[in-house]
């Protein structure tokens, strides 16, 4: 059964372009909503993903909409804790699909690290 995982050096949710999440009003509290805009560089990559090792910086103290948590999901999206691990997958195709493309190196890694990929002895 495939389950979720965050893949290192993947980054993909480290891009934060609010165009690309028209209804962040919709699931963030006004505070978070500033703080969001705030971590969105000019690039629209977040200020603190390290480009260089394709991680983020603060990922201990990130925001909690950062954090793919049970209660985080819930109370953001209202996705019950038995369903997350579906939606966290599909979250993370779409993402990595729109960031780097359907075929793209992170999309295979993600798809084989949390088992719905092709397993092989390629190391990607």
């Amino acid at each position: 059964m495939p389950t979720w995982r965050c893949v290192k050096q993947c980054g993909a949710c480290c891009h934060l372009d609010p165009t690309d999440r028209p209804d962040l009003e919709d699931y963030l509290l006004s505070t978070e909503l500033a703080l969001y805009l705030s971590m969105v560089g000019d690039d629209g990559w977040c200020v603190h993903f390290d480009k260089a090792t394709r991680e983020c910086s603060v990922y201990d103290d990130r925001p909690r909409f950062c954090r793919v948590e049970p209660d985080v999901f819930q109370d953001l999206f209202g996705v019950e804790p038995t369903e997350l691990n579906d939606f966290a997958i599909a979250c993370c195709q779409e993402q990595i699909e729109g960031v780097y493309g359907d075929r793209s190196l992170e999309q295979l890694r993600f798809e084989r690290e949390v088992g719905i990929g092709p397993i092989s002895n390629i190391d990607l």
